[in-house]
C-alpha cells in the first residue's frame, strides 16, 4: 500500500512528522503510523510551556491495538497543543496531516533541516 507523504514536511523514522514556518514547528504522526496503529482512541500530549529535547518523548497515542510514544523531532518549547484531540482522538486516523498534534518555538532550523525527506521517508515505510 502507498502511503501519503507530502513533499513539503520532514518526517523522523519513528514515523513523526514536522513543518516549519518563523520558528514554529508543527509535529504530527504520518499516514503510515496512523495506519499501522489502527483505530486511535486517546491521545496524551504535553503542557504548554514545557521544554522539549530533540528525540524525547512528548506523548502516548492509544489505539484498539498498541500504545505508542510521540517523539519529538527537534529541541524547542510547547507554544500550542491541539485540544480537539482530546475529544476527537480519531482524527488523526481521518487526516494525518491535517490534524497536528503540538506546535513548539524554536531557535532555529538547523534540527528540522536533518530530518528525513519525503522521499527517504517514504524508502523506509517500505522496507
Amino acid at each position: 500500500m502507498a502511503y501519503q507523504t507530502p513533499e513539503t514536511l520532514k518526517y523522523t523514522k519513528e514515523h513523526e512528522w514536522a513543518s516549519f514556518e518563523n520558528n514554529i514547528i508543527t509535529i504530527g504522526i504520518t499516514d503510515y503510523a496512523q495506519s499501522q496503529l489502527g483505530d486511535i482512541v486517546f491521545v496524551e500530549l504535553p503542557e504548554i510551556g514545557q521544554e522539549l529535547a530533540e528525540n524525547s518523548s512528548f506523548g502516548v497515542v492509544e489505539s484498539i491495538k498498541s500504545v505508542s510514544d510521540l517523539y519529538c523531532p527537534v529541541s524547542g518549547t510547547v507554544i500550542e497543543i491541539n485540544e480537539e484531540l482530546e475529544s476527537g482522538p480519531e482524527l488523526l486516523n481521518e487526516a494525518p496531516y491535517q490534524n497536528w498534534l503540538i506546535r513548539l518555538k524554536v531557535e532555529n532550523d538547523t534540527e528540522y533541516n536533518l530530518l528525513l525527506d519525503s522521499g527517504s521517508y517514504s524508502e523506509l515505510c517500505t522496507e
